[in-house]
């Protein structure tokens, strides 16, 4: 059975944008970038919330992002080799290709696409993401922690529930960002 994995960039304070909506708090250096392109190369479905799909949508729609250098190039691959499913009531078609678009989240469906699927799903979204814990289908939990503190804004993980974490990877880059691998063990 694939895991179905939540992969998010948090501020110290755990928040993945500040009050302001603004996400211009994470440091890029080539390190923290292959790192992040290792992880989607590993991806079989992406499940996004409209609002990450269209940030990510550019990695396929605009093709001077790849251009701009071999890492952004292998990002770009990596990520338009996977499939996607985006969740939305209100989007009207998806930009991308092997993308389904899907008007509510329904755990069943994902369950059934965990126990089918041939490779490992990542969910992306802080609203989708809470679905998905709150329905007990998150299986691995992995933080990248940017070393700043933005005092408020959308918190990266679910909040008025409980999840319990076992630690099984950490890795510290040169740039201060920390990456957190954890598995659930449940609420």
């Amino acid at each position: 059975m694939a895991k179905l994995i939540y992969v998010t960039n948090v501020s110290l304070d755990g928040y993945i944008e500040d009050e302001r909506g603004a996400i211009d708090m994470f440091p890029i250096d080539d390190e923290v970038f292959a790192f992040h392109t290792d992880l989607v190369r590993s991806v079989g479905t992406f499940l996004y919330g409209r609002r990450l799909y269209e940030a990510m949508a550019v990695w396929e729609t605009d093709a001077a992002l790849a251009a701009k250098s071999d890492l952004m190039a292998d990002f770009a691959n990596a990520w338009q080799a996977a499939s996607k499913v985006v969740y939305s009531a209100n989007l009207p078609a998806a930009s991308t290709a092997d993308t389904r678009l899907e008007r509510r989240f329904d755990p069943a469906a994902v369950q059934e696409l965990k126990s089918t699927a041939s490779g490992d799903l990542h969910v992306g979204g802080a609203n989708l993401a809470t679905q998905a814990f709150k329905a007990g289908l998150v299986d691995e939990c992995q933080l990248f922690i940017l070393p700043v503190v933005v005092g408020g804004g959308k918190p990266g993980l679910p909040t008025g529930m409980r999840e319990n974490l076992e630690l099984l990877d950490e890795r510290r880059f040169r740039n201060g960002v920390v990456h957190l691998r954890y598995r659930s063990l449940g609420q």
